[in-house]
């Protein structure tokens, strides 16, 4: 198989573009780095389409090993011939390879294989003849051995018949064809275990659907329905037309005495041995797909949150609620570090409002707090009210904003929580975690694993690795789009670097405490087990901001700092002019370099570089060091509440979209319980799926339909 062009059919891209990506691959380069520094070879092939090419290059690989392998293991038989050599190397799924090779993969002992052992082959092989000059029974009588339990001539025919119906049952022809069918034709079906028992599932307890529809949503519903054993699901073919089929493929002539013993071994083959085979093919098929469909909802979700620009210049009050144990606070200051914490009782059952509130005014004004980041978990309308009464009291400003909290409980428990924070309990920790989520969300969400921040669905009835691998490429990507500063990142957010790994991320932080802050890339280099090649891949996402050299603050990468200082020559910007570039770009204003250039092209080639790392070099200078989540929108800073009372159907809100699944999205709108717009409702024209119209961090404006209180 051509690989390559196999790979460029499928992403509809040039084969030129894939032949480069996988040689950059194959050299060890990493995806992040190939996609924002290999443009010129790939042709701007970004890392969405990277990743894709990498998981579609690992199957068609192993593909092609399961096929050498599959054709070395016939061979040895001594049973390859050309044309199904010829097949085996054409097929282009390892389903079809595996159909092929069913009848020379080595068999458990099956009744076919008990058959064989009797000596009944050449029965069977009669039988398939379909001679009407055969006296079946006749010919039968001759296969009789009671010394191996073949005692009648109906017991020879028995066991022939179990030789043709996995015979039948291992021809690829047959079984692609059943496959097709049955997945264009066929439903999938749901009962009860006990129609009497109340459970989510009650929707599915009498449900039918064509295979070909159903979304991936319900079939993962029906998988866990399936597990927790209060559904029972199977697939539903179109039986009658597939034995007709094999009816027409098997049977030559309608013989009187062959044809009623085929046809019988035709339906024994196909519910004992094809159909079972074919119904795990396609609830396979199906799960997968729900799961890469899932997966990818996901990855989006988790993107966009991650990508959520971070709350900066606030002194952040973290609170964690909860009833009986207290809300946990802790002041956060405008760099992330943990000023104090404290433990309040405003809720049920202590009731100590007065007391939390005195508490808060004091650390308001001791610390200068101007916004409270509250998480979204048990106790938090409860909070949100004290809050809103305490806003109302006060006399200088304050905000405050809900979080979504999903994984903090993971995080203060974790062993980094506890290196982080050693003389914090949980509580305290996860509060520090919750005000730090809104200050900067990417820095602090790549501490907790991305299965735990709660934008997914039904995660825990997929391929864990799958998943995790899926989504751990997603936070990659999230960190060195936006990069990183070398001087305060933390060992986690380092680890996701191009070419850096956990250790090496852990070298960097402990070099930077024994040495002090880096003051350019070069530094790197002296980081211990952190080499050339590592050096290349993430060098250019590591930000060093008042360094030696500006271009160090900038994703511009040391590989071409040579041709950047030229550029800076051309244009008459000096180191110096470049940092006061870098200044205002802090205060959201941008230089105009695109029209001071007449030539591109010419200016490419005078500095040796390609035009596209020209156009990606002249952007980086004209918004030096400029975090790309800030055309994001921020979060909605609220000082007042709401309440299910005062929702009416007609009421039009603004709101923050917290996640997105396949038939809608759930949108915080400031009262406890999230609302829930269904796909139907969110636009005119019809769309395929939520995403197409919100994502994760959203902020829209929403109508009240009907509001059911729980």
């Amino acid at each position: 198989m051509d690989i390559n062009g196999e790979l460029a059919a499928k992403l509809g891209v040039k084969r030129s573009q894939v032949d480069a990506a996988v040689k950059l691959i194959d050299e060890g380069n990493t995806i992040p780095f190939i996609a924002r520094y290999r443009k010129e070879a790939t042709g701007s092939l970004n890392d969405e389409v990277l990743r894709d090419l990498f998981e579609q290059l690992q199957y068609l690989r192993n593909l092609e090993e399961r096929k050498s392998h599959v054709i070395e293991s016939i061979e040895e038989q001594g049973l390859l011939t050309e044309e199904l050599k010829e097949a085996i190397l054409s097929a282009t799924t390892l389903v079809a390879v595996e159909d092929l090779y069913l009848p020379y993969r080595p068999k458990r002992r099956t009744r076919a294989t008990i058959a064989k052992e009797k000596g009944l082959q050449g029965l069977a092989d009669l039988i398939m003849e379909q001679d009407p000059k055969y006296d079946l029974i006749k010919e039968a009588q001759a296969y009789v051995d009671p010394e191996k339990e073949v005692n009648t001539p109906e017991e020879a025919i028995g066991g022939a018949c179990d030789i043709i119906a996995e015979q039948i049952a291992d021809q690829a022809q047959y079984r692609a064809y059943i496959r097709k069918i049955t997945f264009g034709e066929g439903l999938i079906s749901s009962e009860a275990k006990d129609a009497e028992a109340e459970s989510v599932y009650e929707m599915y307890y009498a449900f039918e659907e064509p295979v070909r529809k159903i979304a991936g949503h319900r079939v993962l519903a029906l998988n866990r329905g399936e597990a927790e054993k209060v559904l029972r699901v199977r697939i539903v073919a179109p039986e009658e037309k597939i034995l007709q089929y094999l009816c027409a493929q098997v049977i030559g002539n309608k013989n009187a005495q062959s044809a009623p013993v085929l046809e019988k071994t035709i339906e024994d083959s196909y519910s004992r041995l094809i159909g079972p085979a074919i119904e795990r093919d396609i609830r396979n098929e199906l799960t997968e797909r729900a799961e890469d469909g899932a997966i990818t909802v996901f990855g989006k979700n988790l993107e966009q949150l991650l990508l959520q620009p971070p709350v900066s210049g606030h002194v952040v009050l973290g609170w964690d609620p909860a009833f009986r144990t207290g809300c946990k606070l802790a002041v956060v200051d405008e760099t992330g570090k943990v000023l104090d914490t404290k433990v309040i009782f405003p809720t049920a059952p202590q009731n100590k409002v007065k007391e939390a509130k005195e508490e808060l005014k004091r650390l308001i004004k001791k610390y200068g707090i101007s916004l409270i980041s509250v998480g979204n978990g048990t106790a938090s309308r409860e909070s949100e009210a004290v809050i809103t009464e305490l806003i109302k009291e006060l006399d200088t400003p304050v905000s405050y904003v809900i979080v979504n909290e999903a994984g903090a409980s993971v995080y203060s428990a974790s062993k980094l929580a506890t290196e982080e924070f050693p003389q914090f309990d949980v509580g305290q920790r996860s509060a520090a975690s919750i005000a730090r989520r809104i200050q900067d969300p990417l820095a602090e969400l790549v501490k907790i694993d991305p299965k735990s921040i709660g934008v997914g669905q039904y995660q825990h009835d997929m391929d864990q690795k799958k998943l995790s691998d899926a989504l751990l490429g997603v936070v990659e990507n999230c960190v060195n789009r936006v990069g990183v500063d070398l001087n305060t990142a933390s060992a986690p957010l380092l680890s996701y670097v191009a070419g850096i790994n956990k250790t090496i991320a852990k070298n960097i932080v402990d070099h930077r405490e024994a040495n002090g802050r880096f003051t350019n890339r070069r530094q790197l280099l002296k980081v211990a087990k952190l080499g050339p090649k590592a050096y290349e891949q993430c060098a250019g996402f590591m930000r060093i901001t008042g360094g030696d050299n500006p271009l160090d603050a900038t994703s511009v990468h040391p590989e071409s700092y040579e041709a950047a200082g030229k550029l800076l020559e051309k244009l008459s910007i000096s180191f110096a002019d470049l940092k006061m570039m870098q200044a205002q770009a802090a205060l959201g204003k941008s230089a105009d370099l695109s029209g001071r250039i007449r030539n591109r092209k010419e200016l490419a080639q005078e500095l040796g570089i390609g035009e596209i790392t020209l156009d990606d070099m002249i952007r980086e200078l004209e918004k030096p060091a400029r975090d790309p989540r800030e055309n994001m929108q921020g979060p909605i800073l609220r000082s007042d509440v709401l309440s299910m009372e005062d929702l009416t159907p007609g009421m039009v809100l603004k709101g923050t979209v917290r996640n997105v699944i396949d038939f809608g999205a759930f949108v915080d709108i400031g009262v406890h319980q999230d609302g829930l717009v269904h796909i139907s409702q969110m636009c005119e024209k019809y769309i395929k799926h939520p995403l197409e119209v919100v994502s994760v961090g959203d902020i829209v404006e929403v109508k009240v339909l009907s509001v059911d209180p729980v």
